[in-house]
């Protein structure tokens, strides 16, 4: 591993260079006057280390420019309060140590972010959460034993990715490893292939087939979707794993294989133990070593790193110029809730790399299902089948799961609908507690979903009972008429579509700022292309807003 240190602090600069050479650590001093990014180019480090003002300018252009390109960096900093440091770290550094500098402390973190790199390199996994350093630990400590593991995670996070780290750094390296979707096989077929199967053992079986077990004998067997496997076939499958002997379909000789089994499965198997569909002997003799693999949504800190490093490799890939992305769009992507989790990501990331507008990505280039579900909640409900005796499932356990999900959103929805009229009500109190109209004031920030910022009873514009008068016309049962609304003001009315009050809220935000659409956009917390987009629309379906 390679570590590039600038020299705008010296003192600790040098120390910490002559401590990481006694590790065996190569490194390179590079000084202010230098030409740093000549000496990156050259010298290509794993790591790079910054000290003095992590703050100025040129640095912070240095580190942004070495994170669009996949480098770690770690800071030295002259400042020691602790907002200055945390404006360090949210400038993309991996760590950042404070004067005064300790240099054991600090070598024996910078030992800790190589071999932190040094796994992610090995395993594919990249992230800085502790979730994600957890699950490297393990790999490291799982990989030299044979003991089979069972990995769990949501599709797209990279389960097959750690069956192969936990391969490639254990002592069966350079022996096979092999990998199966057992999911994706027929059961009629699933013995065969996993077993191997005997000339003329069934219609169409012409010659012997060697099985994947036999395969991957003294090397590594990754069984995917293991929840998949059918009963009969669990049965067989924990003989093998108990025996460590393999009987061909159509065969009557067993014979010894040494395969590691490495299990991953999408959805938690206990749950289909307790459900009947899994047997609970084969789930603990998978279980002897347990990764579990946490969701995107549940990393989010570690998006901002996704993003960049996929971006640099896809950009590289693809040939492909790449000018980065802004706050608001980055803050798009950490915000969505990423059902396909890190697949998911680095498809879209292909995408954006491939349709690059030749500028920064803006928070308009999104995809809009992206702009609209990042505030979408995410709900880990998992309802098994149901059955019948224990026979065949009466309701597919992803149907159930579906219908339960929904139910929940919606309740959360009701829920927070009644806690906001409630708290409404405990601000501006109408007779009898009833809301019967609401006038809203400022901007309408639908567009990322966030709530209207100030919701006030109609009847409060006026002073209002049902049959008192205002100064611009009369207010019936609590709600102004259109035409009683004083100017830039927004009401909302019974039997309103929310088109309407779309339109309604972009005419006062024009009003408010003289037509000016750039201010506009800002007030009601959209881009300006879809304020254009949507005065286009009206202008071709009800006619062009008009501005007083």
């Amino acid at each position: 591993m390679k570590v590039l240190l600038t020299l705008n602090d010296v003192e600790p600069a040098v120390r910490l260079n002559k401590m990481l050479e006694a590790a065996d650590v190569e490194t390179e001093l590079v000084s202010p006057l230098d030409d740093v990014r000549g000496a990156l180019a050259r010298f290509k480090p794993d790591l790079l280390i910054v000290t003095g003002e992590l703050r100025d300018p040129s640095n912070v252009a240095l580190v942004n420019e070495q994170l669009w390109a996949g480098r770690t960096v770690v800071g030295l900093s002259d400042a020691a309060d602790a907002a200055a440091l945390a404006r360090a770290r949210g400038a993309g550094f991996s760590e950042v140590f404070a004067k005064p500098i300790d240099v054991a402390e600090v070598g024996d973190a910078v030992k800790r972010v190589l071999e932190r790199l040094r796994l992610q390199r090995v395993t594919g996994l990249i992230g800085e959460s502790e979730a994600i350093r957890e699950v490297l630990v393990k790999i490291e400590q799982m990989a030299p034993v044979s003991s089979t593991v069972l990995i769990e995670g949501e599709s797209g996070t990279g389960k097959e990715l750690v069956a192969r780290a936990i391969h490639r750094l254990s002592p069966r390296r350079s022996r096979p490893f092999i990998a199966v979707n057992v999911g994706a096989l027929p059961e009629t077929l699933l013995e065969s292939e996993l077993f191997g199967h005997e000339k003329g053992a069934f219609t169409g079986a012409a010659e012997r087939r060697i099985g994947r077990f036999e395969l991957a004998h003294t090397g590594t067997l990754f069984l995917d979707e293991i929840g998949e496997v059918p009963p009969s076939t669990q049965v067989k499958l924990l003989r093998v794993l108990e025996e460590r002997e393999v009987t061909r379909v159509g065969g009557t000789q067993a014979f010894g294989v040494d395969a590691r089994v490495v299990a991953a499965t999408n959805r938690p198997l206990r749950g289909a133990v307790e459900s009947g569909h899994f047997r609970s002997d084969l789930y603990y003799r998978l279980n002897v070593l347990h990764i579990y693999l946490p969701p995107l949504r549940e990393r989010k800190e570690d998006i901002p790193l996704l993003v960049r490093r996929m971006v640099s490799e896809l950009a590289a890939q693809l040939d492909r110029p790449f000018r980065g992305i802004s706050a608001d769009a980055m803050q798009l992507l950490v915000e969505y809730s990423w059902p396909g989790n890190v697949r998911e990501l680095r498809n879209l990331l292909e995408s954006m790399v491939v349709l690059a507008p030749g500028r920064e990505i803006e928070a308009d280039d999104i995809p809009r299902e992206i702009r609209e579900g990042g505030s979408a909640r995410h709900l880990p409900v998992h309802l098994a089948a149901h059955s019948r005796g224990g026979g065949e499932p009466t309701v597919g356990g992803r149907e159930l799961e579906f219908i339960l999900r929904s139910l929940v959103e919606l309740k959360l929805q009701v829920e927070e609908l009644r806690r906001r009229v409630e708290h409404d009500r405990e601000v501006h109190p109408l007779r009898g507690g009833e809301i019967v109209g609401a006038e809203v004031r400022g901007s309408l920030r639908g567009a990322r979903g966030e709530w209207l910022e100030e919701v006030r009873p109609a009847a409060a514009i006026g002073g209002g009972g049902s049959d008192e008068g205002t100064a611009s016309g009369r207010v019936v049962g609590g709600i102004a008429p259109r035409d009683a609304s004083p100017p830039n003001v927004v009401t909302i009315l019974p039997g309103m579509t929310m088109a309407e009050i779309e339109r309604a809220a972009i005419e006062a935000a024009l009003k408010e700022t003289r037509g000016n659409r750039r201010k506009a956009a800002d007030m009601l917390g959209i881009g300006e292309r879809t304020l254009y987009r949507k005065l286009r629309e009206y202008e071709g379906e009800r006619g062009a807003v008009t501005i007083d």
